[in-house]
C-alpha cells in the first residue's frame, strides 16, 4: 500500500530588524512597465500631499509673510520644496523595501514603541487643531454674510467651521480604500484651484513686471528682513510645500496605494463601501536578486516622478501663483489674519471684478483649505493607527479589522476638533501647527538617516549625496526653530 503523502507547509521566512517583530520575506510585486501609461496608472500620493500643502502654506502663510515683508522671501519656498522632496524620498525608500510606513521604521530603533507616542504627540500639536476647517469657514461665512466677517461674526464663522469639519469626517468614511478616495478628491480640487489661480494671475490682476519680480524671487537666496517675526517666518518655511508629520504620512499613502512591498501588506479600507482587509502589523521585505532590484528601481522611478513632478513642482507653482496674486492686490505691510483670514484676496479682487469674482475667490479659498483639512485629518489618524496597530492587544480588541481602530480614533479626533475649534482664531491655530512642523522636520530627518543606515541592505541604501541633502533639511529647519526659541527667550 502506497504511503500517503503528507502536506508539508513551508515555514515563513523571517528577518529580525530592530525593536519590532521580524519582517516576513515575500515577493516584490512587479510594477507596470515604466512609461506614460504606467505613470498615469501608478502616481497619486503626491496629489494628496500637494492638496494638503496648498491650503496652509500657499493660500495663508505664504501670502501673509510676503505681503508683510515682500516677495524676496520666496527663496525659502524653493529651498524648502527641494529639501522636502529629498526627505520624502528617503521616507519612501524605507516603505518601498518593507511595506511599512516610516513611523514603524522609527519604532524599530531604540527605545522602540515609545517613538510612536512621541510622533503621535508631535502630530497632535501640529495638526490636531482644525485650523484649516475654521479658516475655510471664514470664506463660507463671508459668502453667507455678503461681506468679510469681523470679530462680531465669530459665531457665524464657528458654525461654518463645525459644518466644514464634519463634512471632512464624513468624506473619510466613504470609499473602498481611503487613500483612493483622498486621491480622487485631491485631483478634483487641484484642477479647480490651479485653473482659477492661473486665470486670475494672467488675465485679471498682475502686470508683467510684477510677475517677473515674483518669479525671480524664487531664486534670490538668503534675504531675511530685519526685525522679522520668526513665528511667521518659521511657519512660512515649514508650510512651504507640506510640513512635518504630513511628509512622514506620505509613506502611509504610498503603502495603501500599493507601491513596492506596500502591495503585499494590506491597506486601510473605508467604513462605507469598504471591506475587512488584513493589514499586516509588520512589514514584508524582498530577497535581493537581480530581478527584484530591477523591479525596485522601477518603483523608485515612479516614486520620484510622483514626488518631484507633482509635489515639489506643484508646491513651487502653487506658492508662486498665490503669492504673486496676493502681493499684487494687497497693500504691502498688511497683517493677514483674524476672522477673515481666507478672504483678503477676495476683498481686493472684488474691487476689480465685482461681486462675482469676490464669490469665486472666496469659494476657491474654501476649496483649498477644505482639501488641506481633509488630508491632514487622515494623515494624523493614519499615523496614530499605525503606531497602535503593532500592538497584539489592540489588534485583538479590533478582531483584526483595522477599520475599528481607525474610525475609533477618528471619532475621538472629531470630538476634540469640535472643542479645539473654539480655542483661538483660525490663523493662530495654523501658526501653532506650522512651527511644530519645523521641529518635526529636524527630528524625523535625522531619524530616517539612522533607520535607513541601520535596516536597509547595502543595495537599497541611499548614496552619500542624498544623506547630505536630508541632513541639510534638518539644519535648515533647525535654524528657524532656533531663531524662534531664541527670540522667545530674549537671546536676540
Amino acid at each position: 500500500m502506497a504511503k500517503e503523502k503528507k502536506n508539508i507547509t513551508k515555514p515563513i521566512e523571517r528577518v529580525e530588524a530592530g525593536e519590532l517583530p521580524p519582517y516576513e520575506v515575500d515577493e516584490l510585486p512587479a510594477p507596470p512597465p515604466f512609461g506614460l501609461k504606467g505613470i498615469l496608472q501608478v502616481i497619486g500620493p503626491g496629489a494628496i500631499i500637494l492638496g494638503a500643502s496648498i491650503g496652509s502654506g500657499e493660500w495663508l502663510v505664504g501670502p501673509a509673510a510676503t505681503v508683510k515683508y515682500g516677495v524676496e522671501l520666496l527663496w525659502i519656498t524653493t529651498v524648502a520644496a527641494v529639501l522636502q522632496g529629498l526627505l520624502n524620498m528617503e521616507f519612501i525608500r524605507y516603505t518601498l523595501y518593507t511595506g511599512e510606513p516610516i513611523y514603524s521604521g522609527f519604532m524599530r530603533t531604540k527605545p522602540g514603541k515609545p517613538w510612536g507616542v512621541i510622533y503621535t504627540l508631535l502630530g497632535f500639536f501640529q495638526i490636531g487643531w482644525p485650523g484649516w476647517a475654521l479658516s475655510a469657514a471664514t470664506a463660507l461665512a463671508a459668502i453667507s454674510l455678503g461681506r468679510a466677517p469681523g470679530k462680531e461674526d465669530s459665531g457665524t464663522v464657528l458654525f461654518w467651521g463645525y459644518v466644514t469639519f464634519l463634512i471632512v469626517i464624513f468624506a473619510l468614511a466613504v470609499g473602498g480604500k481611503i487613500e483612493r478616495t483622498l486621491e480622487k478628491v485631491s485631483w478634483f480640487f487641484l484642477f479647480m484651484i490651479f485653473v482659477f489661480l492661473i486665470g486670475v494671475n494672467f488675465l485679471v490682476t498682475t502686470p508683467r513686471a510684477h510677475l517677473g519680480e515674483t518669479f525671480l524671487a524664487l531664486f534670490k537666496f538668503g534675504t531675511v528682513p530685519a526685525g522679522a517675526d520668526w513665528t511667521l517666518l518659521g511657519a512660512f518655511a515649514a508650510y512651504s510645500a507640506a510640513g512635518g508629520v504630513l511628509n512622514c504620512a506620505i509613506t502611509n499613502w504610498f503603502r495603501d496605494k500599493g507601491f513596492g512591498m506596500g502591495g503585499v501588506v494590506g491597506y486601510i479600507p473605508g467604513a462605507v463601501g469598504g471591506r475587512k482587509v488584513n493589514l499586516s502589523p509588520t512589514g514584508k521585505i524582498f530577497r535581493i536578486t537581480p530581478e527584484n532590484l530591477r523591479r525596485w528601481r522601477d518603483w523608485w522611478r515612479y516614486s520620484t516622478t510622483d514626488q518631484w513632478l507633482i509635489f515639489v513642482l506643484g508646491s513651487l507653482i502653487g506658492m508662486f501663483l498665490t503669492v504673486n496674486m496676493a502681493t499684487a492686490l494687497i497693500p504691502h505691510g498688511t497683517e493677514i489674519g483674524g476672522w477673515s483670514v481666507a478672504n483678503f484676496q477676495a476683498v481686493e479682487l472684488a474691487k476689480i471684478g465685482g461681486k462675482l469674482l469676490w464669490v469665486l475667490t472666496a469659494l476657491n479659498g474654501f476649496w483649498i483649505l477644505f482639501s488641506t483639512q481633509l488630508s491632514v485629518s487622515d494623515g494624523y489618524i493614519r499615523q496614530s493607527t499605525d503606531a497602535l496597530w503593532v500592538s497584539d492587544r489592540v489588534r485583538n480588541w479590533c478582531k483584526g479589522d483595522v477599520r475599528i481602530l481607525y474610525y475609533s480614533l477618528l471619532a475621538i479626533f472629531t470630538v476634540w476638533g469640535c472643542i479645539a475649534i473654539n480655542l483661538a482664531q483660525p490663523f493662530i491655530l495654523i501658526l501653532i501647527g506650522a512651527n511644530t512642523a519645523g521641529l518635526v522636520f529636524v527630528v524625523s530627518a535625522i531619524h530616517v538617516l539612522i533607520v535607513n543606515r541601520k535596516i536597509l541592505p547595502q543595495e537599497i541604501k541611499p548614496p552619500l549625496w542624498r544623506e547630505i541633502g536630508v541632513l541639510a533639511c534638518a539644519l535648515f529647519y533647525a535654524f528657524f526653530v532656533g531663531m524662534l526659541i531664541g527670540k522667545q527667550l530674549g537671546w536676540w
